[in-house]
């Protein structure tokens, strides 16, 4: 992913009455901030500026989050420009795992099962020397990783990424923005599934709707896979007392008036982020109080992981850990994995979709 602009992001509209009083009130790093010691392992070779640019927005995380710990993963003189730069005193909050291979934004995703530093940041959480880990590398070859090492969830086929988008009402929550490139009906149907919880839970939303983005808002307009899920979808009982409200435009996304959360296949979903981020930066940036999304979470695998844009900037990067440190504290991915668990019968395994 690419960012073409830089801001914070905006509180939410809707919470549940189990939210925290504060859940909306945003640190500069741009997501609410939470106490509690977070340990996050950092790709420092993720990304087309790095290592630089990652080296100073961890240094800009660590400087906004005094409870915020740190595992560098990448080559030690890359690290050493970090710590040199820190206090004395913080020194002994950075940890560093050696790693000198990257995974090149080019490179076949099977790269991602050899050294590098995504697969060794993804094995320092799996052996619990980390809580979460942030990367800015390549999508694919930090989906594989994680998949490949943290499992997946049960009846999650493929993997989506969740970001949170501005809007003039509130906070919308889109995916899928890169993880699953497939526009198939099982899995847009699925990720409807995730995309509720992840809203109930991380942002909150008491009884979130969902839309299903398409190119008109009557029934049997979109493409094959949106005309089969959509009937799905509307006699489907989705998890966090979600509600499907049909079709929506991507007007919709930007009101925010109609749907909490709005899925669609990573390939649509990938373009629209850079769309809105792009027409922002023609604006001459986000409106007072509103930001594009800098981070994104992925959903589907048993660990906190967070992507930033691949041309992510220092303050990119330390908005993505703090996202990460935040997702952690709120054990968001635990919580969501737990709904989905609860309610399996109702929204997972029904949700089949005819293909003929």
């Amino acid at each position: 992913m690419t960012s073409p602009t830089t801001g914070r992001a905006t509180r939410t509209s809707r919470r549940s009455p189990a939210a925290p009083a504060d859940a909306g009130r945003l640190s500069p790093a741009g997501v609410a901030k939470q106490p509690g010691t977070a340990r996050i392992a950092v790709d420092l070779l993720g990304g087309d500026e790095a290592p630089a640019v990652v080296v100073d927005g961890a240094l800009r995380a660590m400087r906004t989050d005094p409870d915020l710990q740190l595992l560098l993963v990448g080559p030690m003189e890359a690290a050493g420009a970090l710590l040199d730069a820190l206090d004395p005193a913080d020194r002994g909050r950075v940890t560093v795992r050696p790693a000198d291979a990257a995974v090149d934004m080019a490179d076949d995703l099977t790269a991602a099962r050899a050294d590098t530093t995504i697969r060794a940041a993804v094995a320092a959480v799996r052996s619990g020397q980390a809580d979460a880990l942030v990367s800015a590398g390549s999508t694919g070859a930090t989906v594989t990783a994680a998949a490949l090492g943290f499992g997946r969830w049960p009846e999650v086929r493929r993997p989506a990424l969740v970001a949170a988008l501005p809007a003039v009402a509130g906070t919308v929550v889109l995916l899928d923005v890169g993880g699953s490139l497939e526009p198939s009906a099982a899995t847009l149907a699925q990720h409807a599934v995730l995309g509720a919880a992840y809203a109930a839970v991380a942002h909150g939303l008491a009884a979130p709707r969902v839309g299903l983005l398409s190119v008109g808002t009557e029934p049997g307009k979109g493409d094959r896979a949106r005309r089969l899920t959509d009937p799905v979808l509307s006699a489907a009982e989705l998890p966090g007392d979600a509600r499907y409200v049909g079709l929506v435009e991507g007007y919709d996304i930007c009101l925010g008036a109609r749907a909490d959360v709005v899925v669609t296949d990573g390939f649509t979903g990938n373009v629209l982020l850079k769309a809105v981020e792009g027409a922002y930066a023609m604006a001459g940036g986000a409106p007072p109080g509103k930001a594009a999304p800098r981070a994104a979470a992925l959903l589907g695998v048993a660990g906190t992981v967070v992507v930033c844009h691949g041309a992510a900037r220092t303050d990119d990067i330390a908005s993505g850990i703090a996202l990460a440190a935040q997702l952690w504290r709120q054990d968001a991915v635990e919580r969501v994995a737990a709904l989905l668990a609860e309610n399996r019968n109702l929204c997972m395994t029904d949700i089949e979709v005819r293909t003929s």
